[in-house]
């Protein structure tokens, strides 16, 4: 079969051996893929994957069951989408079965495919990591990205106000038509965040150049959850400012935890994301497919930072 391999900072489609399908596992044919940020990194050489996991890029994937493992609760020809550590760029992956969700209705395969990675880290940190209740109020950096338009959305859903920094007024509008108050533009007028403060819970995907004023955003017992580096590693901090508010900072990444943590989340989203879906209140945001053969377009478009939601990479055409 073919796989998505990085290669010094291009990628390139390889062949690559079927792994067998063990008992409690899957196998999808995959129809697409989507793309996300680790993906970036996995080419560039600054993100390998976790100890057992496919050396071949894809965090996720959406496709149709060919082959079932003993003991795994699915049949030949569901459709599912599946979050994974690695391989979904594939003509083929196989998945514990536990972490795989059914299509939800009316979604088409594509559209499945932008859905796992993202609402998982929503959900993930938002809600179980840090606490989030009922309208208790939450800023998202990165805001029209897709961890962003899907946090946005289950804001909403859960009764939060939701406010974003992005990067242009388009990408704000965008926002605010899922469901965000407003935000701020950020080599614009980052400080104007502070007329919409103070924050219960910040979701920071850029780190260094934001820590400081995220912890002036934060209200009393904030919780400042830290799921990326895009902007840098080291920054100087006023600490009392941590302790006086009793800020936690919570240091998160999904791809390197074990498997039975994400059976856990995924069972959990399951039964109170998932049904989300069914009624609309939350809708995959795909922005543009590329094919396979472009797939290297596809990393470039992610990369301009002008996308604004979702990008996925069609693996066969033939399956919907």
């Amino acid at each position: 079969m073919k796989a998505l391999q990085g290669i010094e900072g291009r990628v390139e489609w390889v062949d690559a051996s079927p792994l067998a399908c063990s008992p409690g596992q899957i196998r999808i044919k995959v129809a697409a893929a989507g793309l996300n940020r680790a993906d970036l990194l996995q080419r560039d050489g600054l993100y390998p994957p976790p100890p057992g996991a496919s050396p071949y890029i894809g965090l996720e994937c959406a496709g149709v069951v060919a082959e079932v493992g003993e003991g795994a609760a699915w049949n030949v020809g569901d459709k599912v989408c599946a979050l994974l550590a690695g391989g979904g760029m594939a003509e083929e992956v196989v998945v514990d079965a536990r972490h795989a969700f059914p299509v939800p209705d009316g979604l088409t395969l594509h559209e499945a495919a932008a859905i796992p990675e993202v609402y998982c880290t929503a959900w993930l940190n938002l809600f179980e990591l840090a606490g989030l209740q009922r309208g208790q109020k939450v800023l998202l950096h990165a805001g029209a990205s897709g961890v962003g338009s899907a946090g946005i959305q289950l804001c909403r859903a859960m009764g939060n106000p939701v406010w974003v920094s992005v990067g242009s007024a388009e990408r704000l509008a965008y926002c605010e038509s899922l469901g965000a108050e407003g935000g701020a533009l950020r080599k614009v007028d980052l400080e104007s965040l502070r007329d919409f403060a103070p924050f219960d819970v910040i979701l920071d995907p850029v780190g260094a150049p934001y820590a400081s004023l995220d912890v002036d955003l934060l209200g009393m017992d904030g919780r400042w959850v830290l799921i990326g580096l895009m902007g840098g590693r080291k920054a100087e901090l006023d600490l009392a400012k941590i302790l006086g508010k009793r800020i936690q900072l919570i240091g998160s990444t999904l791809r390197s935890r074990d498997a039975d943590f994400k059976a856990t989340l995924i069972g959990d989203m399951r039964e109170r994301v998932w049904p989300l879906f069914a009624d609309r209140q939350l809708k995959p945001q795909l922005e543009r497919t590329f094919a396979a053969e472009d797939v290297s377009a596809a990393f470039e478009a992610l990369a301009s930072n002008t996308v604004s939601g979702k990008v996925v990479v069609v693996i066969d055409g033939d399956l919907h």
